[in-house]
């Protein structure tokens, strides 16, 4: 198995440990975790629970991962963490598990960075390829989009729904809905243009060129912004320019934004 497992581990018996596995000393494993192929668990690390991680992992000292969700109204029901593959997890993170209320899992998917202290709370949905800087608190049952940055010390409403390609600068307060591709800043969280940078690293230009010319008719032409949505998605072909739309559409908190931005779209 080529396992490197320190002695001064504590590995409850039915743990489910792969090949090529690194736990350093003073870490706990629960007797219901699976650790994939190729995970690196630092000092101190504690894995609770049901808490399936996958392949490659690289999780930082004082990480604690499958912990009692922070919900008074669990009740000791059995409930999961589930993190996907290549994710790094760094120092004193706090990752809970769901609630029966939230279909009873966390979800986290592939080539993530969490940075020192981030909290992902009960029943989140975590995509792919995102950045949360240090210090970001997510409340529970938030989803968060593929390839989003989320700027340090930010905090997230419960429920809210955040985007693919979205951009959260740092110290910015997030309580309602934010679209695909979107930039949003300040306390409270409003849109301020389209995460253009990441769009860029990503999409053709003909498709960004969709998607501002979608943001535009949204959110500055003046308009009821669902009946807009509504009316605009009946003559789009282009998908990227669809799925913003339908979020618009689907979105239960509402989205945040002044008539008149601030940030030159043209930039």
């Amino acid at each position: 198995m080529n396992n490197n497992i320190s002695p001064l581990a504590i590995i409850e018996e039915g743990a489910k440990i792969g090949n090529s596995v690194s736990i350093a000393p003073y870490c706990f494993i629960s007797k219901d975790a699976e650790i994939g192929d190729g995970t690196t668990i630092a000092q101190g690390t504690a894995i609770y629970g049901k808490t399936k991680i996958g392949k490659d992992n690289e999780i930082f000292s004082y990480a604690v991962l499958g912990s009692k969700p922070q919900d008074l109204k669990y009740k000791g029901e059995d409930v999961e963490l589930i993190i996907g593959d290549r994710n790094k997890i760094r120092e004193f993170t706090l990752f809970n598990p769901g609630t029966e209320g939230g279909g009873g899992k966390t979800t986290i998917g592939n080539d993530n960075l969490f940075m020192g202290y981030v909290h992902i709370a009960h029943d989140c949905k975590i995509g792919n390829n995102t950045i949360l800087a240090n210090g970001v608190t997510l409340g529970g049952h938030v989803t968060i989009g593929d390839f989003t940055v989320i700027g340090g010390l930010v905090p997230i409403h419960q429920f809210v729904n955040i985007g693919e390609f979205v951009m959260i600068a740092g110290a910015s307060a997030v309580a309602q809905d934010v679209p695909h591709y979107c930039m949003v800043e300040g306390n409270r969280a409003s849109l301020r243009g389209l995460n253009l940078t990441g769009l860029r690293r990503q999409f053709d230009r003909k498709d960004i060129d969709v998607i501002r010319r979608t943001y535009t008719e949204l959110f500055r032409s003046g308009k009821p912004l669902l009946e807009n949505a509504k009316e605009l998605i009946k003559s789009e072909e282009n998908e990227y320019a669809q799925k913003m739309l339908n979020f618009v559409i689907e979105n239960k908190r509402g989205i945040s934004f002044k008539r008149e931005e601030s940030v030159d779209e043209k930039k």
